[in-house]
């Protein structure tokens, strides 16, 4: 499929005024496709004649087209461009009928069968170049048009979209005009969905899901609804400019390849959302985040859009930041921002320190697929992280007169960059076009280094940076509390500008100097040797939750970049961790220790000790948590014991039993993690999977079924399992990456060790053949991660010199090898 390049867009865009598209849909033609007849209204401007130019549609088959009652020949249509020759200046209109295909890779319209109950639904996800897959468009952001979406679907579907849809009978449904939007915008979902309806602020809200997870989204409706109202106000107190839309629906839909889409009036979110199993309160916080990010969108992405994909960033940054900060400020989950320190932010300093890292406003985004992979940890949590900088130094209310000089100038339109720093520029007397260059043009994590000097009750405190950013960070200083060993009493907390222009006084040594407390700038942290040793000592004994955060991002970046040994940290964590209250801090640090550590850090010979150390460690929160009024902390602790078990006794009693002695029960989720470690360690088999299937029949059933499947220490269950993911097309997006992340296994390194090299050559075949989102798949969850040696190493590269792999997986591919190469260093410096 031909990409649209930046140049050929600004052409068109010169040359094209759309005003009116008006879409049929009709979803009774059979499984396999569906019919899409387009109308759409355009103007010609200047005063030239004999323009060219071309209309974007990839249909399974073009029927016909006519320009102006003229018909063209469906036979000229190359790849996924339609040639419109020679156009006069003015009004024209264009008529499009095709069938289209539907999706089971979670692009365009994506059409899924529920296991449970048979029901069958339908969603469209038109990001980026997705909308030609269901419908003919002048397909770029600064295109904006009216949209009129008619739809017929079988008896007893319900139709959402963007406004407000009625049911006209027979099946036909219509949905309300929308204001002008752009065409990757446009959203349908169609099925007979579960839904719970009500009104806010004189608009109708509405979340919906299949009907086989109904019991699940009504046990949470009020939590759902609440969050949403809650923001939605609290929107309304920071931008000036009502809420631009007729309605506001939230779809949970299934197989959602990304966290959710801010398709306005019509949010679409994996349905993953609608928990079925117990969940921990940092699970319902991130829910509520994301609920307030593509809330945000509404305003900053979907009112006012980007005008060319280089500015993804913007909507995506600005949603970021938005999500934690209003949620943390309007609901319960206060602290978000903890999570974000934890788990989004270390997302942004890894990818940034890889040789696919590129600044958080590019400047080279040629075409549509180099704008795809820029979804990413910068575009998103070192943006945010950005922004939440330039707030630290310009201030909240300046940011947010800002924003709404910005909305101002550009709603219903579009706008760059350039625009975005201008609206700022209006309401502060600082240079924000500085800020800019500084931040947003540039590449790479800054380091920050403090230097204690002077005598005792004289020191002074200079803060060393490499990089070029300025950051305006405050500083921590803890002393020891004489009255409880192991607490740290925060003395001062400190404003200081880096780099500074003289060293700042600090009194008397403290025990312990965290720069960036308050985590409000983006940077590598670095202690000196009196802080490490309270670090090492009294971590635990932070008294706020976001310190400890800083802290131990402190500590993982310095095991990545080879400084600390990955074993001082796994004793760090033995000893801190169990007397942590935070859950998101317990889960993150567990996750790193038990993902990188003991999974890619450790050498074979290494790994059984780490294993063991995360064990005693969930042991004893298990332990701790037997009151019962930890059960969120009681959760993590009995997740990662079920993923680090070496030996199958203890976690197969439970399996056995229903439960956890003290619970908690054995819900879907627990039992098909147990399971899924069982497969690993040969401690179950296909009789055992096949009985929990038939208990669990659900979407969710089948993927831990394939997991577990794929994670048997069995030949033919490996190649069973490889032939499904890469000889044939038929798995799902879901069902492809479960199979994947039961494929690939440390345990069992021997018995797959011929699958390392087919690996690259198939991937490639692959991505090749079922597109971006699959390609996005294969190098992410299919990858073989645990294989960390130099052949591994020399074979992907290999493949990326010799192979012409497809964008998307070329990105992948890039970014795991330099983990990979990581890893190499990592375990040289620890064995040094």
């Amino acid at each position: 499929m031909s990409v649209l390049t930046r140049d050929e867009a600004q052409t068109r865009s010169r040359l094209l005024d759309v005003h009116h598209y008006a879409i049929d849909l009709d979803l009774t033609r059979g499984d396999e496709t569906f019919d899409s007849r387009t109308v759409i209204r355009f103007t010609v401007r200047g005063d030239t004649a004999g323009t060219d130019t071309f209309v974007e549609v990839k249909p399974a088959e073009l029927r016909a087209v006519t320009l102006d009652g003229h018909p063209l020949d469906p036979a000229a249509l190359d790849e996924n461009r339609l040639a419109l020759k020679g156009l006069t200046p003015g009004e024209h209109e264009l008529r499009v009928d095709a069938a289209m295909r539907y999706s089971r890779t979670g692009e365009g319209m994506h059409r899924f069968t529920d296991p449970s109950d048979g029901e069958t639904y339908v969603y469209t996800q038109l990001f980026l170049d997705d909308v030609q897959r269901v419908y003919a468009a002048f397909d770029q952001p600064d295109l904006k048009a009216v949209f009129d979406l008619a739809v017929t679907a079988p008896e007893g579907w319900t139709v959402l979209a963007n406004g407000v849809t009625e049911h006209t009978g027979d099946g036909h449904w219509k949905a309300a005009t929308t204001p002008p939007i752009s065409t990757y915008l446009v959203a349908v979902a169609a099925g007979p969905w579960h839904s719970v309806r009500t009104e806010h602020r004189g608009l109708p809200f509405g979340i919906h899901c299949r009907r086989s997870l109904a019991p699940h989204l009504d046990t949470d409706a009020d939590e759902l609804l609440d969050v949403t109202r809650a923001c939605f106000d609290r929107y309304h107190e920071k931008f000036d400019e009502p809420y631009p839309f007729d309605s506001y629906d939230q779809a949970f839909v299934p197989e959602f390849n990304a966290g959710a889409m801010e398709n306005p009036g019509l949010v679409t979110f994996r349905d993953e959302f609608v928990f079925r199993s117990a969940v921990t309160d940092t699970q319902r916080q991130t829910r509520a985040m994301v609920i307030a990010h593509e809330m945000a969108h509404m305003w900053f992405g979907d009112l006012v859009t980007l005008r060319w994909w280089d500015d993804i960033w913007l909507n995506e940054s600005f949603a970021e930041y938005m999500g934690y900060q209003t949620t943390a400020e309007a609901t319960r989950f206060t602290d978000t921002w903890t999570d974000f320190g934890v788990t989004r932010k270390a997302w942004g300093y890894d990818a940034d320190q890889r040789p696919s890292t590129h600044p958080v406003a590019p400047e080279n985004v040629q075409d549509t697929a180099s704008a795809l992979l820029n979804f990413d940890g910068i575009s998103y949590a070192k943006g945010a992280s950005a922004l939440r900088q330039l707030v630290a130094w310009l201030g909240e209310k300046d940011f947010l007169a800002g924003i709404n000089i910005h909305i101002e100038r550009h709603k219903f339109a579009n706008a760059s960059l350039a625009d975005f720093i201008d609206s700022l520029a209006a309401a502060t007397d600082r240079d924000v076009h500085a800020w800019a260059d500084a931040w947003l043009r540039t590449t790479g994590v800054d380091s920050l280094l403090p230097g204690v000097t002077g005598d005792n009750g004289s020191r002074t405190l200079t803060v060393h940076r490499t990089g070029e950013r300025p950051h305006r960070i405050a500083v921590g200083l803890y002393d020891q509390n004489p009255d409880h060993e192991g607490r740290l009493t925060p003395r001062e907390r400190l404003d200081i500008d880096v780099p500074q222009t003289e060293p700042r006084p600090i009194g008397k040594l403290p025990a312990l100097v965290v720069l960036n407390d308050g985590d409000l700038s983006y940077a590598k942290i670095r202690f000196d040797p009196d802080s490490f040793r309270t670090v090492r000592d009294s971590l635990s004994g932070l008294p706020d939750p976001l310190t400890r955060a800083v802290v131990w991002n402190a500590l993982r970046d310095a095991v990545r970049d080879g400084e600390l040994p990955a074993t001082t940290y796994l004793d760090i964590a033995r000893t801190h961790l169990p007397h942590e209250s935070d859950l998101a801090l317990v889960d993150g640090v567990l996750a790193f220790a038990a993902g990188q550590i003991a999974d890619r850090y450790a050498t074979p010979e290494q790994r059984p000790a780490a294993l063991n150390t995360l064990a005693d460690l969930c042991r004893d929160l298990i332990r701790r948590t037997e009151d019962g009024d930890h059960p969120g902390l009681r959760l993590i602790a009995v997740r990662h014991r079920i993923a680090t078990a070496a030996h199958p006794d203890t976690i197969a009693a439970w399996l056995a039993d229903g439960t956890v002695p003290g619970g908690p029960e054995l819900d879907p989720e627990l039992r098909w993690r147990i399971l899924t470690r069982l497969a690993v360690l040969g401690a179950t088999d296909e009789a055992a999977i096949a009985a929990e299937l038939a208990n669990d029949p659900s979407a969710t059933g089948q993927e831990g079924a394939a997991r577990c499947r794929a994670a048997l220490p069995d030949a033919e269950a490996k190649a069973r399992a490889w032939e499904a993911m890469f000889a044939s097309d038929d798995l799902s997006n879901y069902l492809f990456t479960a199979t994947a992340q039961g494929f690939w296994q440390p345990e069992q390194a021997d018995l797959v060790r011929d699958y390392v090299p087919r690996y690259y050559t198939e991937a490639v075949a692959l991505a090749a053949r079922r597109g971006p989102a699959m390609a996005d798949a294969a190098g992410r969850w299919a990858f073989p991660a645990h294989a960390v040696d130099a052949d591994t190493l020399r074979l992907g590269q290999e493949c990326l010199a010799d192979a012409d792999p497809i964008p998307a997986l070329r990105r992948k591919l890039t970014d795991q090898l330099d983990d990979l190469a990581r890893a190499l260093r990592v375990r040289e410096a620890t064995t040094d």
